[in-house]
């Protein structure tokens, strides 16, 4: 029996820690429908070089300076041969767009194609203009880039699209059986180097738990493992760091109030959110409950006084461990994302999708009542 969705995946291209969260929505999608998926390899390979960095690097420059649309960025060419009711192509960044040259009769074989875009900043916009203009192909453009869409739109001269990241609460969620929670705080991805530093010593020192990235660019030998690692490392964290991208602190960069994968992650997993909320209504549609975030100044030199104070009232801390499990359960899901993707391009979900909403609600009452 034919498939009715082709997921077309950079798995086999690109192995960067971010990248493990679009693997992850790939996975859910697999779990939940019929699909084949496309993984390419390329033409070369090695441990000691990126090929494929450099492949993206030249064919991004010749999209900037010319028209040429069939540029490979050094990826084996895959051919689809099926019939498919959506086609859906992940690119993290813009420079990613070229590879889907490397799939053959994609666009007559698929009823509705539609891509998601992940990392795509106004200055990116205009940085890959060109290339951008190779999601002219798709039905519709889907990102977690609010502020950019205008500009997006106006480039591919497509259907833009926001679409909020989710997180997977069978992976994340601390419930039915809760760890105990050793980890006095942990910080992944943009963080405040006061903070940091205050943390740093109170760790040297023995009085806290600290766990922080020590590496710039990491790569992951399972996407899988690897989220199952930072699920299990949160469930056990007390207090999760979130601030806005790093945009927002840089001299003379142009501001976006973005917010990414972080929020859900630290929420998903029933942590104490500290940092910055964005200040927007579009953050306030995903969690708009009281105590979501618990703001701390970026340049503050007193955060663990702050906590301090927070561990004192042990009553608030679990209501806010608790009630970001449950509005995570209820709404942050992957299964809710994936609910808004088929009614954009009008399909009807599988069975295992009402499936999946039934336990995430029947663990939301669970949580509650614990």
């Amino acid at each position: 029996m034919n498939k009715r969705i082709c997921v077309f995946s950079q798995r086999n291209l690109g192995h960067i820690v971010s990248r493990s969260l679009a693997y992850e929505f790939e996975d859910f999608i697999c779990n939940m429908d019929t699909v084949d998926m496309i993984t390419p390899q390329l033409y070369y390979y090695s441990d000691y070089f990126d090929y494929y960095q450099l492949g993206k690097r030249i064919s991004n420059w010749i999209a900037r300076k010319t028209n040429v649309k069939k540029i490979n960025p050094g990826i084996r060419k895959s051919k689809i041969n099926n019939k498919y009711e959506l086609f859906i192509a992940f690119f993290q960044f813009p420079n990613d767009i070229p590879s889907i040259n490397s799939i053959l009769n994609w666009r007559e074989n698929s009823k509705v194609a539609i891509c998601w875009l992940d990392d795509i900043w106004l200055t990116d916009i205009i940085k890959y203009s060109n290339t951008l203009k190779l999601l002219s192909q798709f039905d519709i453009i889907l990102t977690n880039y609010y502020y950019s869409i205008p500009a997006l739109q106006k480039i591919i001269c497509r259907p833009c699209v926001f679409m909020a990241p989710g997180v997977d609460m069978r992976r994340f969620c601390s419930y039915p059986n809760p760890p105990v929670r050793n980890i006095d705080v942990y910080s992944m991805g943009h963080r405040s180097p006061i903070m940091h530093k205050e943390f740093m010593e109170l760790s040297v020192r023995g009085e806290i738990f600290y766990i922080y990235d020590t590496i710039k660019t990491l790569e992951t030998l399972n996407p899988s493992e690897h989220r199952s690692l930072v699920a299990n490392i949160a469930k056990r964290s007390k207090y999760f760091i979130t601030y806005l991208p790093k945009q927002k602190f840089e001299k003379n960069a142009i501001q976006q109030m973005e917010f990414g994968y972080r929020y859900f992650e630290g929420a998903g997993a029933g942590t104490v959110m500290i940092g910055e909320a964005p200040d927007c209504d579009l953050f306030k549609q995903y969690f708009d409950w009281d105590d979501a975030v618990i703001n701390i100044p970026y340049d503050t030199t007193k955060a663990i006084n702050i906590l301090a104070e927070l561990d004192k009232d042990k009553i608030r801390i679990q209501f806010i461990r608790k009630n970001n499990t449950i509005q995570s359960l209820l709404r942050n899901d992957w299964v809710y994302r994936w609910e808004d993707i088929l009614k954009l391009v009008g399909m009807k979900a599988t069975p295992s999708v009402a499936e999946r909403e039934l336990f995430l609600r029947q663990l939301a009452d669970e949580v509650y009542k614990t």
